[in-house]
């Protein structure tokens, strides 16, 4: 299996040489992927703050590891595919990868992946704060276990 880095390379070089429009297309078919929440996730959605507050769409993110591989769970209203498809492009670099890898992932994935320049400064803050916070989560998960 390739590593955080390398699948999110193979992932940003899928966005380089399109257009705006053909880069949202492409998040919408990313976003499409993204699983629904499981029951037990659904509910530990109103008990536990995983809501990320900086983004104005509801985004609800879960970082978990299980013997040291990441796997983002997340929840992202469907009236923001773009959002949804980020953070499902974000879940594919990520899942089965070692949460140390995680944690180091670069903050320039949207630079790199041409969006900030689509999406506009305000999505593209939420965007960040996706990143932030997915880096902070595991960056905290490998702590605890190291």
């Amino acid at each position: 299996m390739t590593g955080v880095r390398q699948r999110l390379d193979e992932l940003v070089a899928e966005f380089a040489d399109l257009d705006g429009r053909e880069k949202l297309e492409l998040l919408v078919d990313f976003a499409n992927g993204l699983p629904a929440l499981s029951p037990d996730y659904e509910a530990r959605k109103s008990q536990e703050d995983r809501r990320v507050h900086e983004c104005q769409t509801p985004v609800f993110l879960w970082t978990e590891s299980d013997s040291g591989a990441a796997r983002l769970v997340a929840e992202v209203a469907p009236e923001a595919p773009t959002v949804k498809g980020f953070v499902a492009v974000l879940a594919e670099a990520i899942n089965g990868r070692p949460i140390v890898e995680v944690a180091a992932i670069s903050d320039d994935v949207l630079d790199r992946m041409g969006l900030a320049a689509v999406l506009g400064i305000l999505r593209t803050r939420g965007l960040r704060a996706i990143v932030a916070r997915v880096k902070r989560g595991f960056a905290e998960r490998a702590a605890a276990a190291g």
